[in-house]
């Protein structure tokens, strides 16, 4: 029978376990099963960051790596959210949905017994498998996301008049964009609801640069934004177009493009070939839009998300020796 045992640091020998896993997986995928950003519980541990180790009987090596991490600059302060991530031994693929089943089950448990709440599982380039692990611990597909890609810089497409825009000023700009941010993203789960702890949140993120936050004015108002990102590790390396949005008072105007257009030329200046974006694949307005402009699809990622009540089993996980 498996062992399952909470971390809230790993040790060395169990990194090297883990990172050995990682690496199988990203070898026979093609892709990262886990952010390894989100892995600071690897490096000793982080704040509202706990892992969950399941431990194979036959080899004494983990099988699984489930990782819970509590998110306090959510759009919702009214309760708590947590980020599920796990990652299989893909030697036990024959096995996969009973060993990620348990590690998923143990981190929701753990959830539970912190006071409970909405749980969200991302997936890279879901496959049967992850549904059907979603679906022994009750959690349910309810987004998919599109990473689009076109090369850079940009041939052919341009504004017929470019938009004036000037960089975020940070210390003046908060309030103004957090307004329209709002206004442009009311009804969306993750970007609206924002409020100023989740905006320094971002700012104070290492990736994070003014000069590649785009505002555009009009009449005196912020009227429309393009907030980038770069990603230098990625091979190759990757120029996001970040949060990109309109206000409402200005819709219709064909900003959303032009706010497109001059994000993916600012990344191109800065040497990047490659720009990248995600959207709903519920968003066909949106895609049709992209297309349009040469983007093409990369892959797709899947969300699944459940509620759990605050409590516990009576029979908890082994803790930290």
């Amino acid at each position: 029978m498996r062992r399952l045992e909470i971390r809230e640091s790993l040790t060395p020998p169990e990194i090297l376990h883990v990172t050995s896993m990682l690496d199988a997986a990203e070898s026979a995928t093609g892709h990262q099963s886990i952010d390894r950003q989100r892995l600071p519980a690897m490096t000793g541990g982080g704040k509202g960051v706990t892992g969950i180790l399941s431990w194979s009987p036959e080899t004494g090596r983990p099988v699984a790596y489930a990782q819970v991490t509590r998110m306090d600059d959510g759009p919702s302060h009214d309760k708590p959210a947590w980020v599920l991530d796990l990652v299989t031994d893909p030697r036990q693929a024959d096995e996969a949905v009973a060993i990620g089943g348990e590690a998923l089950h143990a981190a929701m448990d753990l959830v539970g017994r912190r006071g409970g709440g909405a749980v969200q599982w991302w997936v890279r380039r879901p496959t049967p498998v992850h549904d059907a692990v979603a679906d022994a611990v009750g959690l349910k597909p309810t987004r998919d996301l599109c990473q689009l890609r076109r090369t850079l810089p940009l041939e052919g497409i341009r504004e017929p008049e470019p938009l004036v825009l000037r960089a975020f000023r940070p210390g003046h700009d908060e309030e103004a964009w957090l307004a329209v941010n709002n206004r442009a993203f009311h009804w969306h789960p993750e970007q609206g609801g924002w409020d100023r702890s989740t905006l320094e949140g971002r700012k104070r993120e290492p990736w994070f640069n003014p000069e590649g936050f785009l505002l555009h004015e009009r009449d005196g108002r912020l009227a429309g934004f393009c907030w980038t990102k770069i990603h230098p590790d990625d091979e190759p390396p990757l120029g996001e177009i970040y949060v990109i949005g309109v206000d409402p008072d200005f819709q219709g105007l064909g900003l959303g493009r032009s706010l497109v257009v001059a994000g993916l030329d600012w990344l191109a200046g800065r040497g990047l070939g490659v720009g990248m974006l995600w959207v709903d694949l519920s968003n066909e307005a949106a895609l049709r839009l992209y297309r349009s402009m040469g983007f093409t699809v990369h892959q797709f990622d899947r969300a699944y998300t459940g509620e759990v009540l605050a409590g516990g089993t009576s029979d908890p996980l082994d803790t930290d020796r």
